[in-house]
Parts: C-alpha cells; structure tokens; sequence
C-alpha cells in the first residue's frame, strides 16, 4: 500500500496526478494519468495509481502497483498490474505495463489477450487488431482469431475480418458458439449496410447496424464540423425530438413488414410516457410489460432510466433474449456507456440527455442560468404533448448530411432481411465512426 510519505514521481505529468491525490480527487488523478501519455516511467505510473487505488479500497490493485513500484522490469509484475487495471475498469495505464510485459516474455498469449481486453476496453480496436495480426502464426483459433475478427470489424476493416472469418472453424468449446453465431450476424449484416449505404467512418448509422442490430432512426443535425458525425453530447430532449423517433420507429416498421399487435409499457415514469406516446403513434393498444410477450414494440425513454428504477434489473435481463415479433424500442442510448442490452431500434445517440419533462437549464430573470422545475403533469397529458408536437426536422448548424425520412426508409428496406435475429447483447464499443466526447 501507498501513503503520502511515499517519494513523489519526479514525472511533471504525474506530479500533478499526485498532487489531486493530496487534494482527495481520486478520479481527476486518473485523468491525469490518462493525460501524461504512455511514455511514463512505469514505475512511477504504478505509485500513483497504487495510491489511487488504495484510495478507493481496491486492496488488489493497489498490492499489484506496488510490486510493479518495487520491480518496474518483471514480466509478471506488469502483467498483474495489467490484469488488476483491466478488471478495476481503469484500461489506459494498463497499456503500456501490457505491452512491456508482452515483450518481455517473448509474446506470450494470455499476456497478448489481456493487453487486446485492455485495447478493447479503451475503444482502440486498431490496436488490437494489429497486435493479434502481428502474433497470427503462434496464436490459437479460439479465441485469438476471433478476437482478430471482432477487432478488425470495430476497427472497420471488414475485408480483413471477412478474411479472417473464412478461416475461422467452428469452436469445439461449446462456450463459444454464441460468440460465433454473433459474429456470423455482424458480418451479415455488415453486407446489408454496405448496400444500403456508404460504411465509411462517418456512416453512423450502417456501423450501429453492423454492431448490434440497432437501427439508428436520427443523426444530431449538429456537431458534423466538430467531430460529432451524428451523436449527441449534452442534449436537452424535446417532445418534437421524441416525436421524431417514433416516427422513424413506425417507418421502420413499415419498411420491414413487422406488424406489431401492441406497445408494452415499462414501469419507469419516462418510458411510460414516451410509450403513451407510441402507442398513438403506431395505432396500437398499450399495457403493461409482460415478459416473453410476442408481436409487441417495448418501448424504453433510455435504457439506463429503466436499469434504475425498482425491478429495472431483472426487467434489462428478461429484455436479453428477443420473444417471436418483439421489438424493443429506447429513444436515446448513451454512446459513451453503452446500455446493458442493445435495442433493435434507437431515436438518438447521446452522452448525457435532460428528459423534456425533467428538470431544465433555463435563463432567469437575471440573465443567468437557472435550473427550472420537473413538469409533473399526468403522463398522459406529457404524452399527448409529443403526439401534438411538430415533426418537423431540426435544421441544426447546416454543416451535416441530409437525414431525410426518404434515405433512412431506404436504409430500413435495405436491412429488413437481417434485422431482428439473436440475442441482444451489449455492444460497449462506440465503433470505428469517432466523436468528441465529455472527459
């Protein structure tokens, strides 16, 4: 364990790292581990994450950055440091102790596929992808071929992944057969994408498609310039936004010919309203959510709302495996923290969004800014507000693609053969399309 007796890093990056860490902030700490880079002493990376750690209560962490501390060269020192990061969620200083540990220890493969966890966990599938490739001729088919494959599909390479799966057999450990058929799916659907549209790193919405099976029903008309390429930061939802994504939710339900019988209504105040909504929307009847129901659009506000309301948990897991003609529906899906089960359909991707009825920044009377109270109006009544909304399209900075209903209905016809197939497993990367974010 760390105290604050222990030597100062002599690094100036990391000095400022422990100095946040005198001040009680372990989390702006980390951040600027994060921000000094790769090319620390790893030594001294080790004392201010031990001290981090021990912060925090993570006993093992902090046992393995100190003996990473007291012996920065040993394969197995950094391989522990490596694994106990990974497994803390703190990726990024686990990289560069990984990839020593890799070299030190003439390639080994459990050192490799902890160091491809740890690139996975940190969004850099480009990374991993070619670490794997540089390591194909010792490497064994499952999982290290398949990990190539799902990197290289990430890191939008699909003509290398489709090489590779070629040659991928079918796994004799049962285990990784569901982990097959998802990739077999991906890749099914990326030729579906492709033909429906350009898969280029801006092509937002075929590489959600491609990922898991989400059809992103709007672009955010703002940010292109900036590097947003469609995604939200900070939004501030509307009813006429709402009402936008339920009806691209019903042109895509025209466009592939899935005829829902109703809409099931989740227990949390947001879903409930935006599933009042739907329901008029889509001519259909609304009750109350009953797991393995079929023919139903479940609709959700944002799944992460439902994750936290009571019962939200065991409701995520029932929404898992997808019943015969159910559609599950959310509006907005952070892309930064993606939601434990991915929706077959989705409004808007957003990294922090403010419900329309919620709580709202406002200017008061002194020109300020001011937070506004939560309009607690019946549900009802919230509801009919965004079926009364204007459907209009926000024009938004001008500096984005089109998004005309024309295009995404072409969009949804193109995919209609490969949607709702498996299991709705959580997709955690954000793909190879970029965007600015929130630190």
């Amino acid at each position: 364990m760390f105290s604050r007796a222990d030597r100062r890093p002599r690094s100036p990056e990391l000095r400022a790292a422990w100095a946040a860490l005198d001040a009680g902030d372990v989390p702006g700490a980390l951040r600027r581990v994060r921000a000094a880079g790769e090319d620390q002493p790893l030594g001294e990376v080790a004392r201010v994450v031990g001290r981090a750690a021990g912060a925090a209560g993570f006993d093992d962490l902090a046992d393995a950055s100190a003996a990473l501390a007291a012996a920065p060269e040993d394969p197995r020192a950094l391989y522990d440091f490596g694994y106990a990061c990974v497994e803390r969620g703190v990726p990024y200083p686990a990289i560069p102790a990984l990839r020593e540990a890799l070299r030190l220890s003439d390639g080994a493969l459990p050192v490799l596929r902890e160091l491809v966890s740890a690139y996975e966990d940190e969004g850099r599938h480009r990374d991993a992808m070619s670490e794997l490739a540089r390591h194909e001729s010792r490497f064994q088919e499952w999982p290290d071929r398949y990990l190539l494959v799902f990197n290289a599909v990430l890191a939008g390479e699909l003509d290398l992944a489709r090489r590779h799966h070629a040659l991928l057999s079918d796994p004799e450990d049962s285990r990784w057969q569901p982990a097959r058929d998802r990739q077999n799916r991906m890749l099914a659907r990326a030729a579906d994408a492709r033909r429906a549209g350009p898969l280029d790193l801006a092509d937002l919405r075929g590489w959600q498609y491609v990922m898991g099976g989400t059809v992103l029903g709007t672009l955010s008309p703002y940010g292109f310039d900036a590097g947003m390429n469609g995604r939200y930061a900070w939004l501030q939802d509307t009813p006429e936004q709402c009402l936008r994504g339920l009806l691209r939710l019903r042109a895509l339900l025209v466009a592939t010919g899935v005829r829902p019988r109703s809409v099931s209504l989740l227990p949390d105040r947001d879903s409930r309203i935006l599933g009042l909504a739907a329901a008029e929307v889509l001519d259909l009847p609304a009750e109350p959510f009953t797991p393995g129901r079929a023919d139903t659009v479940v609709v959700a506000y944002d799944l992460d709302g439902l994750a936290a309301h009571d019962g939200g948990p065991e409701l995520i897991g029932e929404l898992f495996e997808r019943a015969p003609g159910q559609v599950l529906h959310a509006h907005g899906c952070c892309w930064t923290d993606p939601p434990a089960v991915t929706p077959d359909s989705v409004a808007l991707l957003h990294q922090s969004v403010v419900v329309p009825w919620g709580e709202r920044l406002r200017q008061g009377a002194d020109g300020g800014v001011e937070r506004g109270p939560a309009d607690d109006r019946p549900e009802a009544e919230l509801a009919a507000g965004i079926t009364g909304a204007d459907p209009s399209a926000d024009p938004g900075d001008g500096a984005g693609p089109a998004d005309a209903d024309a295009e995404f209905t072409a969009f949804a016809t193109a995919v209609g053969g490969t949607w709702l197939h498996g299991d709705r497993a959580r997709v955690r990367s954000a793909g190879p399309v970029p965007s600015a974010r929130f630190a």
